[in-house]
């Protein structure tokens, strides 16, 4: 276990041009581990987008912080930069700097402030694999970052993440937490996870994936399946369990796609360049985003003028379409005022939420997956 588990770390860490790295059970794991690791607490409050997921938000919760949600810009979806600076307290003890689908936040003024202000920078990682700021990985910027592998990300060990940095003294402490706290998976659990990959190397195609989704759902809620999601992470009490680390299965599957790393990346930067040919043509305006930023998108995200049919008659149509984001903290079943946020707080955000839908990137999708795609979102054009 262990050697799988070192290898996939150091490889891992390499990749990413970090110096240490630490794999969990999850992505929000790995989150939780830096929080404790760099002492974030009751009365601290932590600024992040208010266009995320609930389980980026659940591990500030975990360890008694306040979650400060911030609107994004409409382009890139990510933090607003001028209304980062009018959210910092004297409470702030965090920034997470999310690179929302893959597209990098504008690194230097986020640190530029932090660095101002004596406040760390955590990069949210887990949509943004390979992708570049000023030439720059993202993942290198901040005092550390997180990582997920859950099964629609960048690449997937089913689920799965990784927290890395390239500081000694926080290296240490993470050290010390997991060496001291971190509990191992079920040896029930692994194999059942196992199961799922194979089942998903073997039927999950842009046809099917959104029946197959819909059927992924009910089965975790039935607990018949580990999903990315268990139905008592949806408050902000964490459930037993949950800090676990990542198993022997799971590190062999990230070793195996680290293996084709570079084609998995390059696709996906192909997918990309299909869409932002196609989509205008089909009368889409074309993607506004800066010189600067060379993202590998995992989804490619696209406005429509109504949303909900689109995502309704998509499996109709053998159409794999996703829905992120369904809420300000996806998905739309958070109870959002559990979570102190107050519809109304991030309006672009939710803007973006009742118009935002996802065309597939991976590798299963191809040219004429983008073509289909196009094709049937042309109708829902804005």
């Amino acid at each position: 276990m262990a050697n799988a588990l070192h290898t996939f770390e150091e490889n891992f860490r390499k990749t990413v041009q970090a110096q240490h790295a630490f794999a969990f059970w999850k992505g929000r794991v790995s989150l939780y581990a830096l929080l404790r690791a760099l002492d974030i607490g009751s009365g601290h409050e932590v600024i992040l987008p208010g266009y995320t997921c609930v389980m980026d938000v659940n591990p500030v919760t975990y360890v008694g912080a306040r979650p400060v949600y911030v609107d994004i810009e409409p382009h890139t979806y990510n933090i607003d930069i001028n209304l980062l600076r009018t959210s910092i307290t004297d409470k702030t003890k965090l920034i997470l700097a999310q690179h929302t689908y893959g597209y990098p936040c504008d690194m230097d003024p986020i640190l530029e402030l932090a660095r101002q202000k004596d406040i760390p920078v955590v990069e949210d990682c887990c949509l943004a694999l390979g992708s570049l700021y000023k030439g720059q990985l993202c993942g290198t910027m901040g005092l550390a970052a997180y990582w997920s592998f859950q099964w629609n990300k960048p690449f997937t060990t089913g689920i799965g993440g990784m927290a890395t940095t390239s500081d000694p003294d926080l290296a240490n402490r993470l050290q010390s937490l997991t060496a001291t706290e971190l509990q191992p998976p079920s040896a029930r659990a692994a194999a059942m996870l196992s199961a799922q990959r194979l089942v998903y190397r073997t039927c999950i195609y842009p046809r099917t994936t959104a029946l197959a989704t819909n059927l992924f759902r009910w089965l975790t809620r039935k607990g018949i399946v580990i999903g990315s999601s268990a139905t008592c992470e949806f408050q902000p009490k964490m459930p037993d369990g949950f800090f676990r680390g990542m198993s022997t299965a799971q590190a062999r599957a990230g070793l195996r796609q680290l293996r084709r790393l570079d084609s998995i990346l390059a696709h996906r930067r192909d997918m990309a360049r299909f869409y932002d040919e196609l989509l205008p043509q089909a009368g889409f305006q074309p993607s506004t985003i800066p010189s600067w930023m060379e993202p590998t998108l995992v989804r490619y995200p696209l406005r429509v003028a109504d949303k909900q049919r689109a995502l309704a008659e998509a499996p109709r149509h053998f159409i794999e379409l996703g829905s992120w984001f369904e809420s300000p903290l996806h998905p739309e079943e958070t109870p959002l005022q559990a979570y102190g946020y107050e519809p109304g707080m991030c309006p672009i955000a939710e803007q973006a939420c009742r118009d935002v839908v996802n065309l597939p990137t991976h590798r299963r999708a191809n040219r004429k997956t983008a073509e289909r795609t196009v094709a049937f979102v042309q109708q829902f054009g804005r």
